[in-house]
């Protein structure tokens, strides 16, 4: 309790410096003191936090749906337009001192090239007669102030770093919202049989239907997957952000996927923090097959395995591989199926020739991949560990902003290769 306080004081603290920051650099330094830009720009940096911890917390909270609907858009895209624009102003810090140079020999230039006339004798006025009191005068044209200089190069510092971050965002979530694409991957498989040669799985994880992403996302999900044709579809875990009573309706059009040999189900840590047992049971009403601890046998040649998510074991539902794998003909393929690819050891030492995950993102937000890496052995595409490939997906959604830079969404088709073949 004590380490998770001290973090919880450490990023708030992080979190209350950043703020500063941006306040600073894009309210502070760009407007007059007391006027209305000002203002407004100070509520803004004061209330769009209170928004975002509203979007983070109302889920867990249980507040009415249609309150955690009012405060998500504004509260998550703040979140993301918070790490670019830090990021642009952080560059920004660089281009300062040499735009003000560069002004400032250009003012000393503009100065210097200024010819001064000389002053021309007057005659003298007549006595009693009223004459220029500055006859001659030669009046200087105020230069540039250094105040001036700094005003306007915070201002385009500033702007410059305001668009770029809304420029990034805004294409990052019309990539979200526009819905994943399809991405094919070939993997040879030494086990599987010439049958089997050529077998489509659709892989779809992360669709994270919550306040943003409602009925139209999965509608659009299902569409993109019965579109390839596959032979087998699976959806492995994050599905949802909510509870069944809110999100149920979202999730309905997943009853008309299609595919030969149906449509498989694993839960993901975030099922976990909406009712996994109840979506379970919902996922199973609309056509999906769950597959918890258990396993299939595909009629092309392979088993098809399936754990649950390991956020599952806080409520003694955890992945069993024994269960799941132990009695198998280890001469088939196997399949697994498992939201996080963390669990890849343990499928290396159960013999899976081909493991199927999301979880990760692929990082949703750069450089978020850099932080993934840090606690998954693969943050997206196929690597092998030992005998066992393992194939990560970006995921069809997002979670939180409803954004994606550098980790565009997919839905992937893995297609068996038979070495037989």
């Amino acid at each position: 309790m004590v380490v998770f306080l001290l973090v919880l004081v450490v990023v708030l603290a992080l979190l209350g410096a950043v703020h500063w920051y941006v306040w600073r650099r894009l309210v502070r330094d760009v407007t007059v003191r007391g006027s209305l830009p000002r203002r407004l720009g100070t509520v803004a940096v004061v209330v769009l936090p209170l928004l975002s911890f509203a979007a983070l917390a109302s889920s867990r909270a249980g507040a009415p749906f249609v309150l955690q609907q009012v405060v998500a858009w504004p509260g998550f895209l703040w979140l993301a337009l918070l790490l670019y624009v830090t990021l642009a102003l952080v560059v920004g810090e660089a281009v300062r001192p040499v735009l003000r140079a560069w002004l400032t020999r250009r003012a000393h230039r503009a100065a210097a090239e200024v010819t001064v006339p000389v002053p021309q004798p007057v005659p003298a006025p007549a006595e009693g007669a009223a004459g220029p009191a500055s006859a001659g005068a030669v009046e200087e044209a105020p230069a540039v102030s250094d105040v001036s200089r700094r005003l306007f190069v915070s201002r385009v510092v500033g702007g410059a770093a305001a668009a770029a971050a809304v420029g990034t965002v805004g294409f990052g979530t019309y990539g979200v919202l526009r819905g994943p694409r399809i991405k094919r991957v070939t993997v040879p498989l030494a086990k599987v049989p010439r049958a089997a040669h050529g077998y489509r799985i659709a892989v779809v994880s992360d669709i994270h239907l919550g306040p943003i992403l409602g009925r139209a996302h999965t509608q659009r999900i299902v569409d993109t997957i019965n579109s390839a044709q596959p032979d087998l579809i699976a959806v492995v875990g994050d599905l949802v952000d909510g509870t069944v009573e809110n999100l149920g309706s979202a999730a309905e059009p997943l009853a008309r996927l299609r595919a030969r040999h149906g449509s498989f189900f694993v839960t993901g840590n975030h099922e976990y923090f909406s009712g996994a047992d109840a979506w379970v049971d919902h996922v199973r009403e609309l056509g999906l097959r769950p597959l918890r601890n258990d396993r299939v046998e595909i009629a092309a040649g392979f088993d098809l395995a399936g754990v649950d998510d390991v956020a599952g074991e806080s409520e003694g539902q955890g992945p069993d591989f024994v269960r799941a794998l132990g009695d198998r003909d280890r001469a088939r393929a196997a399949v697994l199926l498992a939201h996080q690819p963390i669990v890849v050891h343990d499928a290396v030492r159960h013999g899976v020739d081909l493991q199927l995950s999301g979880h990760t993102h692929g990082g949703q937000l750069w450089p978020g991949n850099f932080l993934a890496e840090l606690a998954n052995p693969t943050v997206a595409g196929l690597e092998r560990y030992g005998d066992t490939q393992l194939y990560v997906s970006r995921g069809a959604g997002a979670w939180g902003p409803p954004v994606r830079v550098g980790a565009p969404s997919d839905i992937t088709i893995v297609e068996l290769a038979s070495k037989q073949a």
